[in-house]
């Protein structure tokens, strides 16, 4: 029924409704957008202020001026004095090795204990996990401390294997945290629909499990070699005479 030619009542309330949802649309899509903006721009900031000093560190180093602040030209003779080091080359050879062997220990290691606290049930679970994690909070003169202690008490003489021993005690703790979140969020069904298929066990962590918490177990690997190859302080207690790193 139409009156004076007018839409009907309903009609005008429907169109008013759909509007106003269009406007409420709008306005949201506009503050994604502008938050989205500002998200960019402050990571943006963060990559600059991570690696502008890395790169203008590399830049100088091509400067054949003693004086990093004048640049006097471009050239490779810095490069060429540090390969013909050998001290600094075995150093660097060592210190490689170590970052190597800690990752793939702490990584084995960690994985393993992040699976047990998240799938079976440990007793003392929480003096355990604040016992993994406890490494995190500590200072790095502590657990050096700590380590050279230890290792005396042990009476293991000081050399790359107490190095690693100890670079793998307090990076285990970055692969546990790494891991565990990953595994706390995933999908248990699809572990149980693979074992109602005829799946063992091993055959569900390995063709399941596995694939899914591999990036965490890569990027915690990656994360312990750039600490361990970082490191001087622990390294420094800990490190004997055949392992200058």
């Amino acid at each position: 029924m139409r009156m004076n030619g007018c839409q009907t009542l309903p009609t005008l309330l429907d169109r008013e409704v759909v509007d106003k949802r269009y406007s409420n649309t709008v306005a949201r899509e506009k503050e994604k957008g502008s938050g989205a903006r500002a998200l960019g721009g402050v990571t943006a900031l963060v990559y600059i202020f991570l690696y502008a000093p890395i790169v203008v560190l590399v830049a100088l180093s091509f400067n054949s001026s003693r004086f990093s602040t004048i640049w006097q030209g471009f050239t490779l003779r810095w490069y060429a004095l540090a390969w013909a080091d050998s001290d600094l080359i075995s150093s660097l050879r060592t210190s490689l090795i170590v970052a190597a062997l800690t990752a793939l220990l702490s990584t084995a290691l960690g994985t393993a204990t992040a699976v047990a606290l998240v799938r079976y049930r440990v007793r003392l679970k929480s003096a355990v996990e604040s016992l993994i994690l406890l490494p995190v909070i500590l200072p790095e003169i502590i657990i050096g401390f700590a380590a050279a202690g230890f290792f005396g008490l042990l009476g293991w003489g000081f050399g790359l294997g107490t190095v690693v021993a100890a670079h793998v005690a307090f990076s285990i703790s970055y692969v546990v945290l790494i891991v565990r979140a990953r595994l706390s969020g995933f999908d248990r069904s699809l572990e149980d629909a693979a074992m109602d298929l005829g799946a063992t066990p091993w055959q569900t962590f390995r063709r399941v499990t596995l694939p899914i918490i591999l990036p965490a177990i890569l990027s915690s690997g990656l994360l312990v070699f750039t600490i361990s190859l970082d490191d001087y302080v622990i390294t420094s207690f800990v490190a004997g005479p055949g392992a200058a790193t």
